[in-house]
């Protein structure tokens, strides 16, 4: 029954940025990102029986910054890039929480210049024990996506 009180919930990130350097060539060779997680916003809760609320949104934003990943920028630097059919392949570090592991991520570009990507991602990989509310009837999944959906400026 509380799993219809839940919500998938989808968040951006509004505060960030992200390197990428060229090579002579013109190819990227290295990508580096940095997260403020103050910044993360619930976009929309699908699911659940009821619509959140802003205090709702006020309160899991509260608890991801200061219970989840402890005030603590989201990085990544790259240790090898690569690219193949508009797809460009980054290795190397994540660091979510104070715990920094291996990640790979596949980016698709396109002419235009949008880019995006899917990384799914397991809490406790990383240190991070799943949220759990309500006696435990209430939890966040231990795999969740981050979703890269990004419009870069065209010069």
């Amino acid at each position: 029954m509380a799993q219809k009180v839940g919500h998938d919930l989808v968040m951006d990130v509004g505060q960030w940025q992200a390197t990428a350097l060229a090579s002579e060539e013109g190819s990227i060779s290295s990508v580096e990102l940095e997260a403020d997680p103050r910044s993360l916003q619930v976009r929309e809760g699908l699911g659940g029986v009821k619509p959140l609320t802003d205090k709702d949104r006020g309160e899991i934003r509260k608890s991801i910054n200061e219970k989840v990943l402890r005030g603590q920028a989201i990085t990544f630097r790259s240790s090898a890039v690569g690219s193949s059919a508009g797809r460009l392949l980054v290795r190397g570090e994540l660091s979510l929480a104070g715990t920094s592991r291996p990640a790979s991520l596949e980016l698709e570009m396109t002419a235009d210049g949008h880019v995006t990507a899917t990384l799914p991602l397991t809490q406790s990989e990383w240190g991070i024990k799943p949220y759990r509310g309500l006696m435990g009837a209430l939890k966040v999944r231990d795999t969740v996506e981050i979703v890269v959906d990004i419009q870069l400026p065209l010069d």
